[in-house]
């Protein structure tokens, strides 16, 4: 047992350093928050969360780093040839579309000159906590991205195939129908997904998708099962948020290994 326990760790450590001697690969990545709050929280989801003073950080890191923010409509708009991307792109990202995004995060955002995209959990807007109509609105006017994480953020893969395209259309409906801009982009809950939901997802015309796979995206990537990486909330200041940044690059190689 001890000399298949040491086995595993040579080969671990031998994989860690032919990973490290590759050369750097392409792609960008885009990062997966929750919520921006200094508001005590419920310890079950106090992990989900990055304090102020720790995200606006975390945004004058990657201003250093040289990135520029973009909405995953840009990165079509790349996609299709309509126009460039910056050099050093990046995406924010924010999952279920909590209240604080609007109340905390986006004045946050702004000072950096920084944009990002938030998934809603429809059937949520406007219960305590979470956005609202009034609030997406006003975010959509101010260039941020809107996107939709299904009805009721129930895994899309334990489900039939009627509930999958009612989670899907009913959201993208309500949204758009509520006098948003259209909705272009999904968050599949728990980042769960398969090519069975990606070809439903063409078919009610979403151009995107973001998965809970970690790694780094290029023009050529799947548009349906975009990469990206976890922000937790940090133990460790901003050597724990460049860990998860160069987690994007790690697993990017590994990929290219396999």
């Amino acid at each position: 047992m001890r000399m298949f326990g040491g086995a595993i760790f040579i080969l671990t450590v031998l994989l860690a350093a032919v990973t490290f001697l590759l050369p750097e690969p392409e792609g960008f990545p885009i990062l997966e928050y929750h919520q921006v709050t200094d508001a005590q929280l419920d310890p079950a989801f106090e992990v989900y969360n990055v304090p102020p003073n720790e995200f606006a950080a975390q945004l004058d890191y990657l201003q250093a780093q040289g990135y520029t923010t973009i909405t995953l409509k840009d990165f079509m708009y790349a996609v299709r040839g309509y126009r460039p991307l910056p050099e050093k792109p990046i995406v924010l990202t924010f999952d279920d579309g909590y209240a604080d995004n609007y109340t905390t995060m986006l004045p946050i955002l702004e000072a950096h000159n920084m944009t990002a995209v938030v998934y809603v959990i429809t059937n949520e807007l406007g219960k305590p906590g979470y956005l609202t109509f009034d609030n997406l609105k006003d975010m959509q006017r101010r260039g941020l991205e809107i996107g939709s994480h299904t009805s009721d953020h129930l895994p899309l893969t334990s489900l039939n195939k009627i509930t999958q395209r009612r989670q899907m259309r009913e959201s993208k409906i309500f949204l758009e129908w509520s006098g948003l801009e259209p909705i272009c982009s999904l968050s599949y809950p728990n980042g769960e997904f398969n090519s069975e939901l990606e070809e439903m997802l063409r078919e009610e015309n979403y151009l995107t998708a973001v998965t809970g796979e970690a790694g780094l995206n290029t023009l050529q990537t799947n548009p349906f099962e975009l990469r990206r990486v976890h922000i937790r909330k940090p133990r460790f200041g901003l050597t724990e948020f460049k860990f998860r940044l160069f987690k994007a690059s790690f697993f990017a190689k590994l990929k290219n290994i396999f």
